[in-house]
């Protein structure tokens, strides 16, 4: 599948890209290979294949939830300007 002038500079002006009239021939001709890769991969016959939402079909091992630290809010909380209810309080910033 080839590209066109028109459509590399619909592209170009589209995401803000800017082109040289001397460098359009070559995007040009890299979009059209990308393409044709494309065109290559819809041509596989894909019937009967399982679609797999990860390519070795592996599962991620998790590790247990367990606290690991202690609880230090007073500790830290001691040294903020201002606290209320365990909670710090922070200037307004948004009207």
């Amino acid at each position: 599948m080839s590209i066109e002038r028109q459509e590399i500079e619909k592209l170009a002006t589209l995401s803000r890209i800017a082109i040289n009239e001397s460098t359009i021939t070559e995007v040009s001709q890299r979009l059209s290979s990308v393409l044709g890769l494309v065109d290559q991969l819809q041509a596989v016959n894909t019937e009967g294949v399982d679609a797999m939402s990860h390519p070795m079909q592996a599962t991620q091992r998790l590790r247990e939830d367990e606290v690991t630290e202690l609880n230090q809010r007073e500790a830290l909380q001691a040294t903020a300007p201002e606290t209320e209810d365990g909670l710090f309080l922070v200037p307004k910033v948004i009207e």
